[in-house]
């Protein structure tokens, strides 16, 4: 068996060091994903909502209070 040096990197050091880097990069690219596909819908979903708000404020107000409704029904215990 050949002797190892101390000072070397072993299997082991280098399987955990790829498997880090490997994990940190799967981290950022699922954030990312996650700042596209999630918060950038519902930014554009909720700004379509306060537009239409804004253009027929009476329908807005009604279809808040039946949700609000329907949601205080559901919720009561």
């Amino acid at each position: 068996m050949p002797a190892e040096n101390s000072k070397s990197p072993t299997r082991s050091d280098q399987a955990k060091e790829t498997a880090s880097r490997i994990a940190s990069g799967a981290g950022e690219a699922a954030q990312g994903a996650a700042t596209h596909y999630v918060k950038e819908p519902a930014q554009d979903i909720f700004s379509l909502v306060k537009a239409y708000a804004k253009d027929n404020p009476d329908v807005a107000a009604c279809w808040a209070f039946g949700l609000g409704v329907i949601v205080g029904w559901k919720l009561r215990p």
